[in-house]
């Protein structure tokens, strides 16, 4: 199967879906190089977790500036790229909820969509958004059995909220520039064959584009 030359695929879903293993998966397969998001070293997410209405607006603006990063130099990458969550859902599901959640202010809110504005205007967008899909019982069972502390106490009605956001920013976005591929059940280490399912049906979609 022939495939285009130097793609920009943008992996997005709800924290625990699996983006960082089916990240490395692909870019190996496909010879992608992989750009993941920061979280391990991020100084901020044990605190947003303990207290989002403090943490709220620091942690975003943490994502943002790293999400903005790893576009810099994904732009000079010379090769197909894969990257862990985009720049976008920063805006369109966190940032957002936070905000309508009253976790973030009126003119934090503002101030950060300027910010995002600004920082977006002249980003090479991905030639297709994979949407890794979970319930939400799903991505609390992940997240329990990956087991990072840090995780353990987020409310089941926030990953709730993620996925109804989830679903309203995918639904706005034109059909040709979005993959959905529904993750429950699937066991990324035990089933290679549902693996390379999705890889094909990945592959199939930005020759679509491309021709």
């Amino acid at each position: 199967m022939k495939k285009s030359n130097y793609p920009f695929i943008g992996l997005a879903g709800n924290i625990g879906v699996g983006k960082t293993t089916f990240t490395s998966r692909m870019a190996v397969r496909q010879n992608w190089t992989p750009f993941f998001e920061s979280v391990a070293d991020n100084p901020y997410l044990s605190d947003f977790y303990g207290d989002m209405d403090r943490w709220s607006f620091h942690l975003q603006v943490y994502f943002l500036h790293k999400r903005f990063d790893s576009h810099l130099q994904m732009s000079k990458t010379q090769s197909g790229v894969i990257q862990d969550r985009t720049i976008y859902e920063d805006v369109e599901i966190f940032a957002r909820n936070l905000y309508e959640m009253h976790h973030l202010s009126d003119r934090d809110w503002d101030n950060y969509c300027g910010l995002f504005s600004a920082m977006t205007a002249f980003l090479k967008k991905p030639d297709l958004i994979v949407y890794l899909k979970a319930s939400t019982d799903t991505l609390l069972t992940r997240i329990h059995s990956r087991g990072r502390d840090y995780e353990q106490s987020i409310d089941p009605q926030y990953l709730h909220s993620l996925n109804i956001s989830y679903e309203r920013w995918i639904k706005s976005l034109p059909r040709k520039e979005v993959l959905v591929i529904d993750t429950d059940g699937f066991n990324i280490h035990k089933q290679e064959d549902k693996l390379q399912h999705f890889e094909s049906m990945i592959l199939d979609r930005l020759l679509l584009k491309s021709s």
